[in-house]
């Protein structure tokens, strides 16, 4: 356009016909091109600046939740995603066999029920439907579920595939249905107190889910146990017969390799069915074979006397005075059915003399006992054990551990440990002096072993303890073919801190074949009552030893032991022979 200005001839009309009107650029408050083009590019400007403020405001905050305050992924967020977005949240746990590859614990396949409430139109219908299918849920259950005020919600977890057919047959589309998995055990109550369990999200809550879930939740190779199951069941068959005959509060038993402290068997009774999660009564869930702490009674003697022959103090052939009562401040130390003679060491542990042994123990001092102790590991929990629960054990400082204490240890009072404790020592003891923390697990770890005494001290305690066996109140393990050594111990139980009169704890503690043994095993029973054929007794020897004994029978030829019966029949007919002479 020409930008000229407006140039008019004076006449009778403003403009004659075709003639070209021109206007100045100010005419009708027209701008100009340039001024336009101004205008349009500051107001692109100022839209691209909102934009760009906008975007930078979402970029702090986004910043601010990642990095700073970190994500916030809930549970059920991620499974209420999951099948909209096609995200895959991965929950495979590995499974865990026992030494021979049978699995004890696996994944199956199951599917959760949920729905959003806010999509929910007739909840009081859909809950009478539910409750129909799900007998053990209520209407009111899932009436107060399908009326929350959130976005999701569980109706029912890990449902059976007929189920989920007949909530589908019911033709409610917001009722939805979540892949997912449940943590099953083909041997329910097995192992029990060994694996533990998970909760509803399989993570673990008890035994080794517990200890290793970090393992079992981030690797699918399989975790291969130490445990043998054929004679895993028959230890807690042999448990559970003992426990009922003998009307026992509760009862363990552990079998372990005794020289590498493997652990073949754990059982604990009672126990539970680990498929099952709707328990109340803690007490079954409790493992007494690693968390029971208790006072074990004689089957200390076994350490003691260890103790008096590696420290040079004591000599084999030593007598010790048993004919009185041993007077230590205001309190006496008696026998229970002991000869009243002076005892060599090994009729100490044959008659389980508390007289001798505190009479040993005194000879060797606090010094040696303590430190004795320590390398024996009875002083600490065993870190290294993988299962979770794990007892701690219990004795005085060692700023108070006078005489007196001295005494009674040497015959297992004033200390409590628990049984796996015991095993794991008295293992140490017989198999050449050699410490190795126990464990359940067949993967490498890093347990390192240590001496504990001679290997001649060791030599000379596995004849002592097969004297005990066939002398001495074991003799209902003295299994033919077997050349079973060990000790028995009955302590007064302890409740609420003070000793209740009838009420023992009784241990035996055993190791086959003695002549090269390869395994050893403890049981223990908690006030087990006396019967008619243990003649009104309810010690050691009544019921802990007969239990002891049938398992051995059951287990040693699952293990590969073969029964000698010639050496043990040349052994007694040499001891017969020289019986014959006194």
């Amino acid at each position: 356009m020409l930008k000229v200005s407006l140039s008019r001839k004076k006449s009778a009309y403003p403009y004659t016909p075709g003639q070209e009107i021109y206007f100045s650029a100010g005419t009708f408050g027209w701008e100009t091109d340039d001024e336009a083009v101004n205008v349009c590019r500051n107001r692109i400007m100022v839209i691209i600046g909102l934009f760009l403020l906008i975007y930078a405001v979402i970029v702090i905050r986004i910043f601010n939740v990642c990095l700073v305050d970190g994500i916030q992924l809930d549970r059920e967020a991620i499974s209420y995603y999951r099948p909209r977005t096609g995200l895959v949240f991965p929950v495979h746990r590995a499974n865990i066999t026992d030494r021979n590859e049978v699995v004890v614990a696996t994944n199956l396949p199951t599917v959760n029920l949920f729905t959003n409430p806010k999509k929910v139109s007739n909840a009081k219908l859909v809950a009478q439907k539910l409750a129909e299918i799900f007998d053990d849920t209520s209407y009111e259950d899932f009436l107060i579920k399908l009326t929350r005020k959130s976005s999701f919600v569980y109706l029912k977890r890990n449902i059976s595939p007929q189920q989920q057919a007949r909530v589908n047959a019911l033709g409610f589309p917001e009722l939805e249905f979540q892949p997912s998995e449940i943590r099953v055990y083909p041997q329910k109550e097995l192992l029990a107190h060994v694996l533990g369990n998970t909760d509803i999200d399989n993570e673990g809550i008890a035994g080794l889910e517990k200890s290793l879930n970090d393992r079992l939740s981030s690797s699918t190779k399989d975790l291969k146990l130490t445990i043998d199951l054929g004679v895993q069941y028959a230890v807690r068959d042999e448990l559970l017969k003992a426990k009922e005959k003998f009307k026992a509060e509760r009862a363990t038993a552990v079998v372990m390799d005794i020289n590498t402290s493997e652990i073949i068997a754990l059982a604990s009774v009672p126990d539970y069915d680990l498929n099952r999660r709707d328990f109340k009564d803690k007490d079954i869930k409790f493992n007494f074979a690693t968390l029971g702490v208790y006072e074990a009674g004689s089957v200390f003697k076994v350490f003691n006397t260890a103790l008096g022959l590696d420290s040079g103090k004591i000599k084999i052939t030593d007598s010790f005075d048993a004919t009185k009562p041993l007077k230590m401040g205001r309190h006496r130390i008696t026998d229970y059915r002991v000869p009243a003679k002076w005892l060599t060491v090994g009729e100490t542990l044959i008659h389980s003399s508390n007289i001798a042994s505190a009479l040993m123990a005194l000879k060797v001092g606090k010094e040696l006992q303590i430190k004795f102790l320590k390398n024996l590991g009875l002083f600490d929990k065993i870190e290294n054990l993988e299962i979770y629960e794990k007892g701690r054990p219990l004795h005085r400082s060692e700023r108070y551990w006078q005489d007196d204490t001295v005494a009674t240890t040497a015959y297992g009072y004033g200390i409590s440990v628990t049984p796996i404790h015991i095993l794991t020592a008295f293992s140490a003891v017989l198999n050449g002096g050699i410490y190795t923390p126990p464990t359940l697990i067949s993967e490498p770890g890093n347990r390192k072993s240590r001496r504990v005494i001679s290997t001649q001290t060791s030599m000379d305690m596995r004849k002592l303890l097969r004297d005990v066996v066939i002398y001495g109140s074991a003799k209902n393990a003295n299994i033919d073919g077997y050349e079973v050594a060990g000790k028995t111990g009955t302590a007064n139980k302890i409740e609420q801190g003070r000793y209740v009169k009838g009420k023992n704890m009784t241990s035996f503690v055993a190791a086959f074949p003695i002549s090269a043994p390869k395994y050893a095993m403890i049981v223990v029973l908690d006030s087990p009552k006396s019967l008619k054929e243990t003649f009104g007794f309810n010690t050691s020897g009544w019921n802990a030893v007969p239990t002891g004994g049938k398992i051995i029978t059951r287990i040693a030829p699952q293990l590969n032991i073969r029964p000698n019966y010639d050496l043990d029949t040349q052994r007694m007919t040499v001891l017969k022979s020289y019986n014959s002479h006194d």
